[in-house]
């Protein structure tokens, strides 16, 4: 996990179009973008909105020039977390049907509905473009720059210091566990080698993660101590300059929340005429 994390910060130093973009405008498109998506209605509207956002979300992935695989591997980690509340849904009679077709009877009186199974698609098609769009934004934007993009558009100074100091030592936490893990690896110490005795491996491992905590924690005090030499106090906050939005910020804010208003509601306008 700390390995994934490097890697990850690593992609948001690339260069391209969409990396170059004021996280501010990133922020707005992306939560626009899962907004919309959360707002429609569970029913069949669902799919040509959703397809309309992929799309959408396909070209903006390919002007970040990034890896189908990166966007792959963050999704195959995330995915999991939605799939099982997901696939529940085709065994329960949810309350936005009044009746319900089964199609599979199973032991124990269980059954598949035909219903049950439309809403966990919409369900996952809302899951899948609201998470790729955090992805994207993710990928695109350094953890850095997602802070003060944050903090230009109001979030208060206490949340950016204590977010901003947390982002800040997460890699040095990181850093600290690799470290370690190079220390067990010279010494020919692996937590999977079945060759080690079980209470070897189990105590070598406390022993690691008690070093872990030991470091950070001292780590933390000698951070300390040098903030309240360098004046921190009740009021410091984290300094943020002030920064305009370029032209070309200008046209993808418009041009992208044109796409994420203008798609649900000219559907829902047409699905009303068709009926």
């Amino acid at each position: 996990m700390i390995e994934d994390l490097f890697f990850l910060e690593k992609q948001t130093y690339k260069k391209s179009f969409i990396h170059d973009l004021d996280a501010r405008v990133k922020i707005i498109v992306a939560f626009a973008a899962i907004v919309a998506m959360v707002a429609v209605p569970y029913s069949p509207l669902v799919f040509p909105v959703a397809l309309v956002f992929l799309v959408f979300l396909l070209l903006l992935w390919g002007l970040s020039r990034l890896s189908p695989i990166v966007y792959l591997q963050r999704l195959a980690v995330i995915l999991p977390f939605g799939l099982f509340i997901i696939l529940v849904q085709v065994f329960v009679q949810n309350p936005y049907y009044e009746v319900f077709t089964p199609i599979l009877d199973l032991p124990l009186g269980i059954h598949v509905y035909a219903e049950s199974i439309e809403f966990a698609g919409i369900l996952l098609l809302k899951f899948l473009v609201s998470v790729s769009f955090i992805i994207l934004l993710s990928s695109t934007t350094r953890m850095q720059d997602l802070l003060e993009g944050a903090g230009r558009m109001g979030l208060p100074a206490e949340f950016t210091l204590t977010l901003g100091m947390m982002i800040r030592y997460l890699f040095v936490f990181g850093y600290m566990y690799r470290k370690i893990n190079e220390s067990l690896a010279t010494r020919c110490f692996q937590a999977s080698d079945s060759r080690l005795p079980y209470r070897y491996r189990l105590r070598t491992l406390a022993f690691t993660i008690g070093t872990l905590f030991i470091r950070s924690y001292e780590q933390g005090e000698r951070t300390y101590l040098a903030m309240l030499c360098r004046g921190y106090g009740r009021e410091s906050h984290l300094y943020i300059r002030n920064k305009p939005l370029f032209r070309s910020d200008r046209i993808f804010l418009v041009g992208g929340l044109f796409v994420v208003i203008a798609t649900p509601v000219l559907l829902f306008v047409h699905s009303l005429h068709i009926l």
